[in-house]
């Protein structure tokens, strides 16, 4: 199987690009192309193999979600020109991302047993369990990380402090947030899914606040599986869950977590391949729709055809 991880293409009108974590932008006068690549990280750090196919699941996803969330908010998505493209408006992006967390799982737990009881100014009440879903959903932001860097919690409060975004705008992006998750969370329901957490961006042109990048995937949300989430919270128990987390932790049993001096652990063709089986599971999970494989010969042609395609068409 092959995978996408480099893009290095040359449109008209284009000037620049910007090469992310896991995509590569384009910015081509008011628009922007996003190539979702293969790339994966973990612990915000790129992986050294890419993942066959899981560009086109996320992109894919993500433009479910987009289309289905258009009453609650406009967001970025002008068209997908290829299954692992999507053209949308060039937003400026805010530096914060929007964190809702429905379930205090993940990190918000690794720090929560280790005696924290606040996370980004939202107080978590005592005695909680792994999993126990919170009375109502919280808001805990992060900063939004240059490359190499790791993003940061922050409070609402500081983010005022520090300017980064106005409260009258923060208030818009609260509730663009909880509306979206509680969207999400009943889309999920009907997949016999609970949304446990996930994230936003958000960015504005021409004045107007939009919702940018990737929304409700699996490497930007966890979903546990319903129908068994109240026996293995009675019991203990760990959740059989739907997101990358089977990801890092594979990561976390071979002694990596992104810290310096660690070493990624060797990525078989069978991790790989196991990796990439996962990812197609998640999409027919999540969506409710067979995954039909995009042709995996010549990718960096087939994109750059469609992309030129699309451009000069529009």
């Amino acid at each position: 199987m092959k995978s996408l991880t480099t893009t290095d293409f040359k449109f008209p009108q284009q000037s620049k690009v910007y090469h992310g974590k896991v995509r590569d932008v384009y910015f081509i006068g008011e628009k922007l192309v996003m190539v979702a690549t293969d790339r994966i990280s973990a612990f915000d750090v790129i992986l050294p193999k890419g993942i066959p196919y899981k560009g086109q699941i996320l992109n894919q996803i993500a433009s479910i979600f987009l289309d289905a969330t258009t009453d609650i908010c406009p967001n970025w998505e002008l068209a997908t020109p290829d299954p692992m493209v999507t053209v949308g408006i060039a937003c400026k992006g805010y530096p914060v991302e929007m964190i809702v967390r429905g379930y205090l799982c993940g990190s918000a737990w690794r720090a929560y047993k280790n005696g924290v009881r606040e996370i980004c100014g939202v107080k978590i009440p005592d005695g909680m369990k792994e999993n126990q879903k919170f009375p109502q959903p919280i808001i805990t932001p992060t900063t939004k990380a240059e490359i190499g860097e790791h993003d940061a919690d922050i409070s609402k409060e500081e983010i005022f402090a520090k300017g980064l975004i106005s409260k009258e705008e923060y208030a818009v992006l609260e509730k663009y947030t909880l509306d979206l998750f509680q969207r999400g969370t009943e889309m999920a329901a009907r997949r016999g899914l609970i949304l446990v957490d996930t994230k936003y961006e958000f960015g504005t042109h021409n004045g107007t606040i939009y919702l940018m990048d990737e929304i409700h995937t699996p490497d930007s949300s966890r979903y546990f599986y319903a129908q068994d989430y109240e026996a293995h919270f009675a019991n203990n128990e760990p959740q059989k869950q739907l997101s990358k987390e089977f990801v890092r932790e594979w990561l976390m049993d071979n002694g990596f977590q992104g810290k310096t001096g660690q070493q990624v652990p060797e990525m078989t063709d069978a991790i790989v391949e196991g990796i990439s089986a996962r990812y197609m599971e998640l999409f027919e999970q999540i969506t409710g729709e067979k995954f039909q494989k995009a042709t995996n010969e010549n990718l960096t042609e087939r994109i750059e055809q469609n992309i030129s395609k699309f451009l000069t068409s529009n």
